[in-house]
């Protein structure tokens, strides 16, 4: 994942990352957390009417330059730049979400690193119940804690992943994915799909997520909820105060219908 403007430095400083940035484990797991604490989930674009760009120089120009946010293809692209640049090997994976009543097509990208030959699961663009951390993946069947959410990784066959989150003290199915290695270029035609079809949830409503050390933010629609240390807080969001929610909240600005941001 290339980009001719993508600069190491001015990413890290994008993300509000200070530490020594090297080529292992614990340089990935602080640049992911540090990025889904600074760089919002939000499909603000699809919202206006565009097709989200996976030109990687427009990925930078918007997360990096424009201090924006995105969606999966973004968000999980700026970050497989960065390891690039650091020198970690990595594949890029498409993921099939499974929270939907009916089975879906693998529209979901996710990223595998290899680090002294173990591989792991990274993602900063699922939303709600992501993973904050990397995922070992052959630590199977075991309850993973990171801050105030547990996850699970298990394989219900030889060769497909199966990611949980445990919600309100059930486990839910999160996405599934195989390790068939996919280019930058396989990404599109779901990006389209996610960016145009009348069913997606990114056409269908406005979906915005910060991350914070003690929870996250979800602005759907016209309901925000806040969790924070477990404890949830909803309220219904009127039209007239939505651009100073997303402003305040997400730190990011409405567009008018059919505009960019």
């Amino acid at each position: 994942m290339h980009a001719e403007n993508f600069v190491l430095q001015d990413y890290l400083d994008r993300i509000g990352y200070t530490g020594e940035a090297r080529a292992d484990l614990a340089t990935v797991t602080a640049m992911m957390r540090q990025q889904l604490f600074t760089v919002p989930f939000e499909n603000l674009d699809v919202q206006a009417g565009k097709i989200v760009s996976l030109v990687p120089e427009e990925i930078v120009d918007k997360i990096v330059a424009r201090r924006r946010g995105g969606y999966c293809y973004e968000v999980n692209g700026i970050f497989a730049m960065a390891l690039q640049a650091l020198g970690v090997p990595y594949q890029l994976v498409a993921a099939r979400p499974m929270f939907y009543p009916a089975r879906r097509p693998r529209t979901h990208m996710v990223i595998v690193v290899t680090l002294d030959g173990v591989r792991w699961l990274c993602d900063l663009g699922f939303g709600s119940y992501g993973i904050r951390a990397p995922v070992r993946l052959d630590l199977l069947d075991a309850e993973l804690a990171q801050d105030d959410d547990v996850f699970m990784l298990s394989m219900p066959n030889e060769r497909e992943y199966l990611l949980q989150a445990k919600v309100g003290g059930e486990w839910q199915n999160q996405f599934g994915f195989d390790l068939s290695p996919q280019e930058w270029i396989d990404f599109m035609p779901a990006n389209y799909l996610n960016s145009t079809h009348p069913d997606s949830i990114f056409v269908k409503t406005l979906l915005l997520v910060q991350h914070r050390g003690d929870g996250r933010a979800i602005l759907l629609g016209d309901t925000l909820k806040t969790i924070s240390r477990g404890r949830v807080e909803q309220r219904s969001v009127a039209p007239e105060e939505r651009a100073a929610v997303v402003r305040e909240v997400f730190g990011l600005t409405l567009p008018a219908s059919g505009a960019t941001a």
